[in-house]
Formats: structure tokens, C-alpha cells, sequence
């Protein structure tokens, strides 16, 4: 009898989550991914505002399977499915076989109708767009202290962040204490702690998954780093020169876009029902309507609590719903049948304002401040892979903690200072 082919799309937590667990179950496993890395993408913030260096948070993912036969990494990307000869394509023509399909192709971001903000606008989904932003933040210092005109000059030290969840306001804090502390002493022209952070978000609080005092807390705490908290009003427009926030024109050269997601094209590759979002909504099994052996998790997938609401999109659903997924391929290879449903156990919601302060919702348990922030770090730092890279980002933290200094604040790529929009 041959082997069981398992093909997984997608390299996030949710696939290398089932991966791990597949380890002996007796299946020929190849793990297709767009990327060479695996990304810690908690931490993605954090190269985008100079704390993190890229190689800290990302690891080569064959590195990571290079001691298990029974797993081959591709580096390619998906084009289609179909799901009745049980093939896939990747955009260079090749097919690949599956017995089981596990797509765990994430999300990007969305611009809600407005495609066109994107390239003035960039969200934060990969280390390309970490880079990128790191990139202009640092560019608009630079062009700034250049620069003789004061109303530009403001332009250039104004960064907008559209969306306050975890993500937004994560920067924004960051971003306030690199102008507002860091940077002053740096710069001969210009007074960077005259900086404007605004933090743009269409609904009535900041982070609203979390609960109120805690929204309430991390508001006034952003406030208090000097961010501009701008609630209630939707963007309307976004330009090279700046932002629209309602009918309010606000100048400013960096815009940051972390207001919305949207799945990845698993529905229309298999021609299922989806959620807004653009989301699978799949079995309580996390199998896709119709198709047994085709399971979809993380954030591609759209799935339900007990109680009727969605599963969040972070990284432990995913983890849980890849060690789900697992245990249900182990039961098939082994002629089994595994009949319980999947079920999320919420572990928790997390954010940071700032290097020394953040908020902790475990439901009954709310933590917030300096305590919050250092079981934060404690949790991040677990959950890196590998010893070097818990040592390494520890290391940084502690070293921005002592110094004041942030240590990846190159500017590597070729361009020049100009509007990269």
C-alpha cells in the first residue's frame, strides 16, 4: 500500500503546526509555500519599526524539515485546485497529487474597494512590507532634515496608521517613542519630537476585541506617548500627500494600512461558500463543504465557537486548528474515524503599547501595564523557534531597554530619498 499524500499550502503556524504533528503518522507530506521562511508574524512590527532585524523573526523552512524524509518543501505558488482529480497547480505549471489537501494560504490585506491606496498605503503582512515601511519611516526622517519648506517638513514627520487593532496600535506606539525619544538627539535640523502619530479607526474604541477598561487603558496610554487618536470617523481618501480621515484632510508622507484583511483565494479555487472576508466557511471538521479530503485552517478558514462566533484570526487558533487536522489524517491513515468536532480553546488576546507597557485579556484575567508587558515578551520569546532566535530578540529587547537605542535602523534598498509612492 502506498504511501498517504499529504499536501499542505502554506507555511504559517497552521501548516507547520500539522506538519509537526504529522511526524511518523505514515504520510508522504510536501509543504508548498509562495516564501522560501516561515514568519513569526506577532513580531513583524517590530522590523518594521527598527527593533527586530528580519532574519530574528523568520526562519528558511527547509532548514527547519531538513532532518524529516518524509517531508519535501517546494517553494512555488498555487494557481488552482481541483478537487474532483484531487490535483493542484502551481504557477509554473507543475501539478501536484494529493490524497489529503490542507490549505492554509492565510490572508493579505484589504483595502476595502480601494485597491488603489495600496501603493501609497502598505499593510504589514510580510517581511517585504515590514522592510518597506521600515524603509519610508526612516526616509521620511532623513528627507525631513533636508528639507526647507515647513509645511512639507510637517508632512514628512506626520505617520498614519488606518486601523487600531492590535497591529495599529502596536506601531503607532513604537513609532511615537522612536520620534519622540530616541531619534531627538540624532538629528541637527529638525526636532523630531514634534512628530505627529495619528491612528486612525472608523469604530468607537482601539482594539476593540478587547475588553472596554482595556481599550480604555491602551488609548490613554498611546495618548500619553504623544499618538493622535482619531475614533469614529472612516478614511476616505489616501494620496501620496496624505490622508483623508472623514472630511478632515490631514498631510502626511507615510501611511500605514492595518484597518482589514482578505483570505487568500482558497474559496474560488474550490468554488465554496465564503464569508465576507473572503474566508472558506467550512464543517465543523475544518473540511471544506463538499470535500472531505480537502481541510482549510488559519486564516483562509471561516469557523464558528460553540456559541456562534468566529473563531479569531491569531496565531493559537491556527495552531489549534493544524494539531486538529493532524489528528484527524492520523485517524484516517489508520482506518479510524474521528468524530468530534473542532473546538477553540481562547488562550488569551495580547497587545503592547510601547517598550514598557501592554494589555492582557484572558477572559476572567486582565492584566495591563508593566506586568502585562513582561508576560508579553515571556510569551513571544517562547514561542520563537530556536534557541539563537529566543536569545537574539531577548537580547535586543534588553539592549533597548538599558540603551534607548534601536539597532536595525538600516536603509538597505536601493532607493534613493524620494516619495516611494
Amino acid at each position: 500500500m502506498s504511501e498517504h499524500r499529504v499536501v499542505v499550502v502554506g507555511g504559517g503556524f497552521g501548516g507547520l503546526q500539522l506538519v509537526n504533528e504529522l511526524r511518523g503518522a505514515g504520510a508522504k507530506i510536501t509543504l508548498v509555500d509562495r516564501r522560501n521562511h516561515h514568519l513569526f508574524q506577532p513580531l513583524l512590527y517590530q522590523v518594521a519599526t527598527t527593533i527586530l532585524s528580519t532574519s530574528e523573526i523568520a526562519w528558511p523552512i527547509r532548514q527547519l524539515y531538513s532532518d524529516r524524509r518524509d517531508v519535501t518543501t517546494l517553494l512555488g505558488e498555487v494557481t488552482g485546485v481541483d478537487p474532483t482529480a484531487k490535483v493542484i497547480t502551481l504557477r509554473n505549471g507543475v501539478t501536484l497529487p494529493y490524497d489529503t489537501l490542507v490549505l492554509a494560504t492565510g490572508a493579505t490585506h484589504a483595502y476595502f474597494g480601494h485597491d488603489e491606496w495600496e501603493p501609497v498605503a502598505p499593510g504589514l503582512k510580510t517581511l517585504e512590507d515590514a522592510t518597506t515601511i521600515r524603509r519610508r519611516m526612516l526616509l521620511a526622517f532623513e528627507r525631513a532634515e533636508l528639507e526647507s519648506d515647513p509645511a512639507v517638513r510637517d508632512a514628512l514627520l506626520t505617520f498614519t496608521i488606518v486601523g487600531a487593532g492590535p497591529t495599529g496600535v502596536e506601531l503607532a506606539g513604537i513609532i511615537a517613542e522612536l520620534a519622540h525619544h530616541i531619534l531627538p538627539e540624532e538629528f541637527r535640523n529638525i526636532d523630531t519630537r514634534k512628530t505627529r502619530v495619528v491612528l486612525a479607526e472608523a469604530g468607537p474604541r482601539v482594539l476593540p476585541s478587547f475588553a472596554e477598561e482595556l481599550s480604555a487603558y491602551a488609548q490613554h496610554a498611546l495618548e500619553k506617548l504623544g499618538v493622535e487618536v482619531h475614533l469614529g470617523e472612516m478614511v476616505t481618501n489616501c494620496t501620496a500627500e496624505g490622508v483623508n480621515i472623514g472630511e478632515r484632510f490631514i498631510p502626511s508622507r507615510t501611511i500605514v494600512w492595518a484597518a482589514g484583511v482578505q483570505a487568500s483565494p482558497a474559496a474560488k479555487w474550490l468554488d465554496v461558500p465564503a464569508d465576507r472576508a473572503g474566508r472558506v466557511v467550512v464543517e465543523k471538521n475544518l473540511t471544506a463543504p463538499g470535500f472531505p479530503d480537502v481541510f482549510v485552517i488559519g486564516d483562509t478558514a471561516s469557523v464558528k465557537r460553540e456559541d456562534g462566533s468566529p473563531v479569531p484570526g491569531i496565531a493559537p487558533a491556527a495552531k489549534q486548528q493544524g494539531t486538529y487536522v493532524a489528528r484527524v489524517i492520523r485517524a484516517r491513515i489508520a482506518g479510524k474515524t474521528m468524530a468530534a468536532p473542532f473546538r477553540y480553546s481562547h488562550q488569551g488576546s495580547l497587545a503592547t503599547i510601547g517598550k514598557s507597557a501592554a494589555i492582557i485579556d484572558f477572559g476572567s484575567i486582565k492584566l495591563k501595564g508593566w506586568v502585562a508587558w513582561w508576560v508579553w515578551g515571556i510569551a513571544h520569546i517562547y514561542f520563537l523557534i530556536g534557541t539563537r532566535s529566543r536569545f537574539a530578540v531577548a537580547w535586543n529587547w534588553l539592549w533597548i531597554f538599558l540603551s534607548g537605542k534601536h539597532s536595525a535602523r538600516l536603509i538597505t534598498q536601493k532607493e534613493t530619498m524620494r516619495d516611494d509612492g
